[in-house]
């Protein structure tokens, strides 16, 4: 068994870092789950172990996140890109035009797919300040006959993060992107319609996806949306319509288990919130060698991106960071930079030690 003395710290955004244990668990599971002879990834999906095991998963996601007994909890494929299209199929319910919130890469994304399918209302953007702050809600010029409103409420790539809930309007329901800070602290699902989230940043491996959507805003999928991406189907079959990745499922539930363990989502909010604050606090103080341009009081608490003064010494900064077993800190070619994304499974130690390379790589140059 690998320890967890020889792993590299993994700052990477996604896919990203696991738990050890988990991984450890799932190393000790691989061959023989729970005495049936084989491993997860080898079992049927409508066979009794397995169904045992997601009706567990399903259930374990229901309380770390207070989920309301009206929402569907479903587990699919596809990734958060896909469901920019699975989102406008499912939710138009008719209606012709949707509301989006433009924050950043991801939700420029959403934006352009969306309008394969209906017209999209950009009710407010940052793009003026090249996505460093979250527009004020009071800014934003919303519809009130838009089939739904949507928000991604954590940019990876600017790290820009909502640390409020915009208001609910009965008539046009919250749709939000939360695939890069779901589960990192505690959030009211019951002030949104629908959410989603790919799986590889703070759930598990890529090729799981997760939508917990309303019941009130199932029955009116678009005619041509194939039917493994129907919510309305996939509920009704347990989201087991068709194969789930099983493997991914097994490895969230796991995922869920340690979260639990740490004290849910409210005791992982605290340490990441402290984690966040230490990285913020080196590069503020670090006198312009190292800045972030975000608004402070929108700072993304799981991606931190940041830029050194002087952008001809970033080689050298991301090579000693590895050799210091610092990897996958070098920023989305988008915006450049670095980036340290801070996800559950990055562990405090992981990082003082890039906080202490920090100081020691400024102090040098």
């Amino acid at each position: 068994m690998i320890l967890a003395a020889n792993r590299t710290h993994n700052f990477s955004a996604g896919p990203a870092a696991l738990p050890t244990e988990v991984l450890q668990q799932a190393q000790a599971e691989l061959l023989d789950y729970k005495g049936s002879g084989m491993s997860v990834m080898e079992m049927s999906h409508r066979g009794k172990v397995f169904m045992d095991l997601a009706h567990e998963v399903e259930q374990d996601l229901r309380d770390l996140m207070s989920i309301p007994a009206n929402y569907k909890v479903l587990f699919l494929q596809g990734g958060g890109k896909g469901e920019f299209s699975f989102i406008p199929l499912n939710l138009l319910r008719g209606k012709a035009r949707a509301d989006y919130v433009n924050t950043g890469l991801w939700s420029t994304g959403a934006i352009k797919e969306a309008a394969k399918y209906c017209e999209v209302a950009t009710i407010a953007s940052s793009e003026d300040k090249n996505f460093t702050y979250v527009p004020a809600e009071n800014s934003w010029k919303p519809n009130r006959d838009a089939a739904f409103r949507h928000i991604c409420t954590n940019e990876t790539v600017h790290g820009v993060e909502y640390f409020s809930i915009p208001k609910i309007d009965d008539e046009v329901p919250l749709v939000a992107d939360m695939s890069s800070h779901i589960l990192s602290r505690p959030m009211d699902v019951s002030r949104f319609g629908c959410l989603y989230a790919g799986a590889q940043k703070n759930i598990g491996p890529s090729g799981l996806t997760l939508v917990i959507v309303r019941d009130d805003l199932l029955g009116h999928a678009h005619p041509l949306t194939p039917s493994v991406f129907d919510y309305t189907q996939q509920a009704k079959s347990d989201w087991m319509l068709n194969t789930p990745p099983t493997f991914a499922v097994y490895l969230a539930g796991l995922t869920f288990k340690w979260l639990m363990r740490q004290g849910g989502v409210a005791g992982i909010g605290v340490v990441n919130a402290h984690k966040a604050k230490l990285l913020y606090d080196a590069i503020d103080s670090s006198n312009g060698f190292y800045q972030n341009h975000v608004t402070p009081a929108d700072r993304s608490q799981m991606n931190v991106v940041f830029f050194l003064g002087n952008e001809t010494q970033n080689a050298a900064f991301l090579e000693g960071a590895l050799a210091s077993g610092l990897a996958g800190l070098k920023g989305h070619k988008a915006v450049g930079g670095m980036r340290a994304s801070i996800y559950n499974a990055v562990s405090l130690t992981a990082v003082e030690a890039l906080v202490a390379y920090m100081k020691a790589f400024a102090a040098k140059f």
